[in-house]
Parts: C-alpha cells; sequence; structure tokens
C-alpha cells in the first residue's frame, strides 16, 4: 500500500531524483522505478520529468500534502512507541514577520532548536499573508484582528499602537485634532495603508485609507523616516519606546488610538499535531510569558 510513497515525497522535497537516492541511501534506479510503480498504482501523473529538473504535477503538489501528513503521522507514531525520552526530530516550518517577531519569537525557537539537534528549523519572515495548510506551514505568528478561520489562536502578547511624529515634522504641519485629519498629512506605511482607530469613547471605530512619502515593510525603516522628519508613524508602542522616551518622536492622536491589538499563535486545527511541533508551541509561550 505504501510503496512508492517515501521515494515520491524525497524527489518532490528534494526535487530531484538524484538527491532523494542520495537521501535514502539507495540507487536512483530504484527510485525512478517506485515512483513509476506508484503513478501506475494510481493512474495519474505525479512527477513531470525533464532531462534538467524534475517538477510536481497538480495533483502531485496535494498528493504529496497529503502523503506528508501521513508520513508525519507515522513518524510521530514511531516516535511515542519508542519511548517518551526519544529525541524530538523533524521540521518546524513557522510564518511571521515583524520586530516581534525577529526580536522574541524568533531567538525562543533557535533556543529550542539548540536544545533538540534533530529539529530542523525554517522561519519564513515574509510579510504576505501564508495558507498554513496549503504551504505546509505548522504554525504563524500574527498581529491584530484575526481574519482565519479553522484556526486555534492562543494569544502571545498585548500590543497596542501609537502614532507620532518628530518635532520638526510636527512644527512644519500641525498635529491633526482627528484621525481624519491624517488624510491631509505624509503618513509612512508600514505594509498595510489601511490605518484603524478607536473613537474617544474607546468603542467607535474609525477606519480610513492613509498615503504619504515613504512606503516600506519594514519597520526599521518607517521609524527611521519618522525621526527624519518625513512624516507620522503608526505602530506598536514598543516599535518607537525609545524613540518616544528620548523625544525624537512624539505621541499624537492619543486618545484615538487602537488599543486592543495582540499577537497571535495560530495553527491549524489537528487531531495529532506532532510532538516536536506541540513542544516548541509550548516552549515559546512558556518563554513569552516570563518576558
Amino acid at each position: 500500500m505504501f510503496d512508492g510513497i517515501l521515494e515520491f515525497a524525497s524527489v518532490a522535497e528534494s526535487g530531484s531524483f538524484t538527491k532523494a537516492a542520495q537521501r535514502m541511501r539507495v540507487s536512483t534506479s530504484h527510485v525512478s522505478r517506485r515512483v513509476s510503480a506508484l503513478e501506475d498504482r494510481l493512474g495519474v501523473k505525479l512527477l513531470n520529468r525533464t532531462t534538467r529538473v524534475v517538477q510536481l504535477t497538480e495533483i502531485g503538489v496535494r498528493y504529496h500534502q497529503h502523503v506528508q501528513a501521513v508520513i508525519e503521522g507515522l513518524q510521530e507514531a514511531n516516535q511515542t512507541a519508542l519511548s517518551t525520552h526519544t529525541e524530538l526530530a523533524g521540521r518546524i516550518r513557522m510564518s511571521g514577520a515583524g520586530p516581534f517577531v525577529e526580536n522574541h519569537v524568533a531567538p525562543l525557537l533557535l533556543q529550542f532548536a539548540a536544545q533538540h539537534p534533530q529539529i530542523t528549523l525554517e522561519i519564513d519572515f515574509e510579510t504576505r499573508l501564508v495558507d498554513l495548510v496549503d504551504q505546509g506551514f505548522d504554525f504563524a505568528i500574527r498581529y491584530g484582528v484575526l481574519a482565519e478561520s479553522g484556526m486555534i489562536a492562543r494569544k502571545l502578547s498585548s500590543r497596542p499602537l501609537v502614532c507620532a511624529a518628530s518635532p520638526d515634522y510636527l512644527n512644519r504641519y500641525p498635529p491633526p485634532d482627528h484621525p481624519r485629519g491624517l488624510r491631509q498629512h505624509s503618513c509612512l506605511v508600514i505594509n498595510n495603508d489601511l490605518w484603524r482607530f478607536s473613537g474617544p469613547d474607546g468603542k467607535a471605530g474609525i477606519e480610513l485609507r492613509v498615503s504619504g512619502q515613504v512606503r516600506a515593510n519594514s519597520v526599521a525603516v518607517a521609524r527611521d523616516a519618522a525621526v527624519r522628519g518625513l512624516g507620522i508613524i503608526y505602530t506598536p508602542t514598543s516599535n518607537v519606546v525609545s524613540q518616544i522616551q528620548d523625544g525624537t518622536l512624539v505621541e499624537i492622536l492619543a486618545e484615538f488610538v487602537d488599543t486592543t491589538r495582540s499577537h497571535w499563535i495560530v495553527y491549524p486545527e489537528r487531531q495529532h499535531m506532532p510532538s516536536r511541533v506541540r513542544a516548541a508551541i509550548d516552549h515559546l509561550i512558556a518563554g513569552l510569558e516570563q518576558r
């Protein structure tokens, strides 16, 4: 029933029959025969083969996603059967971006990897919103309002926002007394140009599209632009706390900023989560609670 599946998965992950054979310590012809037999048995083409490259077909991509879950389940079962003291092993893939992930999450995951040498850690720092299931991620760090369904979410930390600009900028352009006045200002966009504020009563929501002289998917660049007087920044307080304390940035619109934002860890709902993933999540949450 499982003949050829391990060989197929190895080819899919390495992109090469030769590399797959090296990983499995068998001949290339053996891998090729087993994969071809699997395709014949299924009656579908899983791989497109050329002299230079091997690519998954559309059916092959979906099949690989399913068999990978099966393989990971077998590995998990084997670890459980062997011993509760067996070393955690296997791949962990996480998606997340921004200073919080770089300064707090990543160091804890590196610490976890150092404690478990058989763990392979992959961290994707792209700012795009990835599909965890389709793209094979074990968990992700999200900020703000969660829009994903079918996911388990656990709160990591509260991250209230602050709106600020340099004294020089505010001398040249007096600060607005309401968020709507930001449309007449240079706003420094970090990924998202839709800014959300609370009303003075903390309830009524205010949303507006903003624009400005600088747009970047880097908090550090936007913060530097704000300090240089290029516009107004809207970001979690922790990203600019030093600049506000030393006076290079001045807080504005304090009564309107959104204080409900949080960082979350999200992961697909699984009946049997691999022990390595569960251990990594528990390590991450415990570490953040101590900070």
